[in-house]
């Protein structure tokens, strides 16, 4: 069964994409952690990141390094923190996150509601700098 995820790859279902190569896809959370939260995927669906081919998880992080980048430049934030939890969806994913402290990245924390316009100015952001 397709995962979200995978449907999101394939168009079935909008996002606002941030970049996209024949191996992986970058798009929004739309109940981010912070402002400027982006899911990383492989395309092929794969359920854990330890799972994924060697050289694919390699070129992972190559692909989401410019993002990380343009996440700093586009929010006022310390650093681009990653973080691989993957209970949420059966597809591997890794979330590029604007922090200022590590406790940006606790999951167990209330997400954000966006409303479509400011989903579209934050990917806006984004793509200004990448």
């Amino acid at each position: 069964m397709d995962s979200i995820f995978s449907k999101i790859v394939a168009g079935e279902i909008p996002c606002y994409k941030i970049a996209e190569n024949s191996h992986f896809f970058a798009f929004l959370d739309i109940f981010p952690q912070k402002e400027g939260h982006v899911l990383v995927v492989p395309k092929k669906e794969v359920d854990k990141i330890f799972d994924v081919d060697d050289q694919l998880l390699s070129e992972w992080l190559v692909f989401a390094k410019p993002i990380a980048k343009a996440i700093e430049k586009a929010f006022k934030c310390d650093r681009c923190g990653i973080s691989v939890i993957g209970l949420e969806v059966p597809h591997a994913h890794m979330h590029l996150v604007p922090i200022n402290s590590s406790d940006d990245l606790n999951f167990t924390r209330p997400k954000m509601k966006l409303s479509p316009e400011q989903l579209k100015d934050v990917q806006e952001k984004i793509l200004r700098h990448l």
